[in-house]
């Protein structure tokens, strides 16, 4: 995974969609969040909560809304990124910079800012204690680097990967599963950077 110095060099790094980040990236800054890189992408805050993320992906480029499911959503253009796995992130995807109708743009970035200063959220259910699979578990007797490097992922990422090795009905697709995240997790990377290439 690239990792940008900053939204400039992002841009640059994503220049098929160039125009399109550009153009977004000024209606944002027509605002007053502040504007940083999290999780390699642009990200805009309110004192250091996430408000919204700027991406790009090989087909699509747009806006993640980090509490995205509290917002109206008139035009009905925000989806959840993974459904019944994602509670409150939503996506409004463009494939072209001719999409963006500015004024509808800034009024659903606005109300993002607002629900974040009045500290709207979205309630999160309790989640039981994780269950480590036991395949998991096996890998990490014999791999102890990739063990020192779980213990060290937040819980929720931690979660991710235990369900992500659970969740497989066969075999085959745990053997194919964990030998595409036990580098991710020696990386000390989430779950989430799968979906990312996905796009």
């Amino acid at each position: 995974m690239y990792k940008p110095v900053d939204v400039d060099d992002y841009i640059i790094h994503n220049a098929h969609y160039e125009d399109m980040l550009h153009h977004i990236r000024g209606i944002l800054q027509q605002t007053d969040l502040e504007e940083t890189i999290k999780w390699y992408m642009p990200t805009y805050t309110i004192k250091n909560k996430n408000v919204i993320s700027m991406c790009a992906f090989k087909n699509h480029a747009g806006l993640w809304f980090h509490h995205g499911a509290l917002l109206d959503d008139p035009l009905k253009v925000l989806h959840n990124a993974q459904e019944g796995k994602t509670k409150a992130m939503r996506h409004w995807k463009f494939k072209d910079v001719r999409e963006i109708d500015d004024d509808q743009l800034l009024a659903y970035i606005q109300e993002a800012i607002e629900n974040e200063k009045a500290g709207r959220r979205v309630a999160m259910s309790k989640k039981p204690p994780m269950t480590m699979p036991r395949r998991l578990a096996l890998v990490f007797e014999t791999n102890k680097k990739a063990a020192k490097a779980f213990q060290g992922l937040t819980p929720g990422r931690q979660r991710d990967y235990a369900e992500y090795i659970a969740s497989a009905k066969r075999e085959s697709t745990v053997e194919k599963r964990l030998s595409t995240i036990i580098p991710m997790i020696e990386d000390g990377k989430g779950l989430e950077e799968l979906y990312r290439k996905k796009g």
